[in-house]
C-alpha cells in the first residue's frame, strides 16, 4: 500500500523519482540526493503496511519537517475519481498558512512543485491548513459553461499533521529544531493553533 502511494505521489509531483530505501540511513542518503542536485526529499514511513509518516527535507541546507500521515486515501479508494493526471504542471493552493512557522511549512511544501504551472491540464494540488491539520486534495477542474466549473478528484490524499521543523538537513543528535509539537503544553487550548 504504500509503494503504491508512493507511486501516485510521485505522478502528482513533477519530476520526482521513487526510490527504495534499503534500510540506509537518512544521513548517508542526504549526501547522495545532493550530489545529484535534488532540491528535495520525502520519506515516507510505514506502520504494518499502512503510511504513517512524512519527512521532508529541503536540499541541500534545510529546513526538514516531521509529519504526522493520517487517513491516505488511493486513487482507486476515492469514489467519483477522475482519469489518471497527465503530465502537465499542477497549479499549487496554500490556505490559512499565516503565522510565521505556517509560512515556512507552507513555502517549503509549495517547492515541491516548479513555479510555473501549466494551465492547460486544469490540475489543481490544495495543501488546506485547518485547526493544524493539513488536508491534500488533487484535484483537475473542467468549464461546463462560462459560468459553471466542475471539479474532479484525481487523488491521492491525505492529511498531515507537524511535528517538528528543524534547521538546516535531518540531524537526529545535533540537530538544531526551530519547532516542536510538545503535546502536554501545546494542546491545552483548542482555540490556539500554530501554523
Amino acid at each position: 500500500r504504500t509503494v503504491r502511494f508512493c507511486e501516485q505521489l510521485s505522478t502528482v509531483i513533477p519530476n520526482s523519482h521513487v526510490y527504495y530505501r534499503r534500510g540506509l540511513a537518512l544521513k548517508r542518503i542526504i549526501p547522495q540526493c545532493i550530489a545529484r542536485d535534488f532540491t528535495d526529499l520525502i520519506v515516507i514511513n510505514e506502520d504494518r503496511k499502512i503510511p504513517n509518516g512524512l519527512v521532508l527535507s529541503h536540499l541541500p541546507d534545510g529546513p526538514t519537517a516531521h509529519f504526522r500521515m493520517s487517513s491516505v486515501r488511493l486513487r482507486k479508494e476515492i469514489k467519483r475519481k477522475g482519469k489518471e493526471p497527465t503530465e502537465h504542471i499542477p497549479e499549487v493552493i496554500l490556505n490559512n498558512f499565516t503565522t510565521r512557522l505556517g509560512h515556512s511549512v507552507g513555502r517549503m511544501l509549495a517547492c515541491l512543485f516548479p513555479h510555473d504551472p501549466q494551465f492547460i491540464g486544469r490540475q489543481v494540488a490544495t495543501f488546506h491548513n485547518q485547526r493544524d491539520y493539513i488536508f491534500f486534495r488533487f484535484h483537475r477542474y473542467i468549464f461546463k459553461s462560462e459560468k459553471k466549473v466542475g471539479i474532479q478528484e484525481l487523488g491521492p490524499r491525505f492529511t498531515l499533521k507537524l511535528r517538528s521543523l528543524q534547521k538546516g538537513t535531518f540531524d537526529s543528535k545535533f540537530g538544531e529544531y526551530e519547532w516542536i509539537h510538545k503535546r502536554q503544553e501545546m494542546d491545552t487550548s483548542r482555540r490556539k493553533f500554530h501554523l
